[in-house]
């Protein structure tokens, strides 16, 4: 097993950095638009889902011999109503402009990337724990 690790830390009200021990950043914020300057926690949650499996589906397009041209992936996510508002179902269109790849090929490795190697997709089965601790300031 591997481990990996992030430290979110506050920037203003609405504003987060997250660091990997790397020193790679994301900001995060929780503003509505027009003030939105970065992806809130959600955004990035589809984020990470449609990046991951991408990976996955070109890199095997690829040992297929297929040329891209270009690859995208629209993911969209519908949200619960209530609290706590979380992903009832998320949506992955695959698009690929290829001129040598088969429609029925697209959709296995689409179908494999997804269901079998895409790590994120599989975290969201995972167990959640948590703990907490409150530091004196000095």
């Amino acid at each position: 097993m591997s481990k990996r690790n992030v430290t979110v830390r506050m920037k203003a009200d609405y504003e987060y950095e997250a660091v990997n021990p790397q020193g790679n950043v994301v900001k995060i914020d929780m503003y509505d638009a027009p003030a939105k300057k970065a992806q809130s926690p959600m955004d990035l949650l589809l984020s990470a889902v449609g990046g991951c499996a991408s990976v996955d589906a070109v890199l095997m397009m690829k040992k297929k011999r297929r040329e891209i041209v270009d690859f995208s992936v629209e993911v969209e996510g519908i949200r619960n109503d209530g609290v706590p508002a979380f992903y009832t179902d998320i949506h992955l269109k695959f698009t690929l402009i290829s001129p040598d790849a088969k429609e029925e090929e697209f959709e296995k490795v689409v179908a494999l990337s997804v269901d079998k190697y895409c790590s994120v997709a599989s975290s969201l089965k995972s167990r959640l724990t948590y703990s907490s601790e409150v530091k004196r300031p000095g």
